[in-house]
């Protein structure tokens, strides 16, 4: 009822009534709950991912901060330290949105990370109009969708080498707080208002809009989500979308001031707004499963309208644009 009323779930008052009932395995991660686990957060260097990045440090991760801009990143590291005593958070350069960079970043992390536990795909942007990557993609595509699957695919070595270590230690008898390692897609609720649009991924169609842009490429990356679901099941990786509710961060306050302006008391904090996705990367393998789309620490229906429901022939058209689109070798060297 609280989602349906959207205020009342996606404002802080959705987090405020919800938090008292966090029980059992819905309960905060315990200290140390990622201790020895490595964590790769992009977009960090401001709100949601500045926010995850420091609720993971304060779980013992060891976080990698993915950002556009060297000295953004490093203002950021000082933050996440001064937040985190002890915590050492490395800098990463990357612009996920275009995929040469991708394949870049990823061929050097491969050579220095060879577990990576954690992956979360936090970047993003609204655009005021319709833009394109140096490589001709949609922006918000790019950024939302191209570069996320790439980077996950690319990165599939070291999240399997985290996994089956997991794997190995349960079979063993050992427990791990964080289970598996895990993919999180940081999603929106604007979601809910779009289809997904397997016909037109570039948005090349109609009068373009930023807002609903950003909107069909956060559906995207619920579908892409299930889709990487199905394709790592049993390997132990798990992948989860979420969307963090309304949260008073740059991409809001900056991408829609009117709206910030008119809800602005009642926007969760950014460490509100993260929350689901440092509880998940902390919680027991047992409690989240995968291929699921989280609010606040439950899973919610991916689709509220049925004309937003796609089927299962649109969702697999769709997993073959994307491949298509960002293959995992450059084509031009191919």
């Amino acid at each position: 009822m609280l989602d349906r009323g959207i205020v009342g779930g996606y404002t802080k008052l959705g987090y405020l009534s919800r938090r008292p009932g966090w029980t059992g395995d819905r309960a905060d991660p315990p200290a140390g709950a990622l201790h020895g686990r490595t964590a790769l957060v992009t977009g960090a260097s401001s709100g949601l991912g500045e926010a995850t990045a420091i609720g993971l440090a304060r779980l013992g991760a060891r976080v990698h901060l993915l950002v556009r801009d060297a000295d953004k990143g490093e203002q950021i590291r000082r933050r996440v330290t001064g937040a985190v005593p002890g915590a050492a958070p490395r800098v990463e350069v990357c612009d996920v949105g275009e995929l040469a960079d991708v394949r870049r970043f990823a061929s050097d992390l491969l050579a220095r990370v060879p577990e990576l536990h954690l992956l979360v795909h936090n970047a993003g942007l609204l655009p005021d109009q319709r833009r394109e990557t140096s490589e001709g993609n949609e922006l918000t595509l790019a950024v939302h969708v191209l570069g996320p699957h790439l980077l996950t695919a690319l990165l599939r070595p070291a999240l399997a080498a985290a996994g089956n270590a997991a794997l190995a230690g349960r079979s063993n008898g050992a427990t791990h707080a964080g289970g598996d390692s895990r993919v999180l897609f940081v999603s929106s609720g604007g979601m809910y208002a779009q289809p997904l649009k397997d016909d037109d991924p570039q948005y090349r169609e109609g009068r373009y809009n930023g807002t609903a842009a950003y909107a069909r490429t956060k559906r995207m990356q619920v579908a892409l989500a299930g889709e990487w679901a199905r394709e790592l099941a049993g390997t132990g990786i798990s992948v989860h979308a979420l969307h963090p509710g309304w949260a008073a961060t740059p991409g809001i306050t900056g991408s829609l001031p009117g709206f910030a302006r008119v809800v602005g008391p009642l926007l969760r904090t950014p460490e509100q707004g993260a929350d689901t996705a440092v509880w998940l990367a902390g919680a027991p393998a047992r409690a989240i499963g995968t291929g699921q789309f989280w609010h606040d620490r439950a899973p919610r229906p991916a689709h509220y309208f049925p004309h937003t429901r796609e089927t299962p022939a649109q969702r697999a058209r769709f997993w073959a644009q994307v491949q298509r689109l960002a293959p995992r070798h450059d084509p031009a060297t191919a």
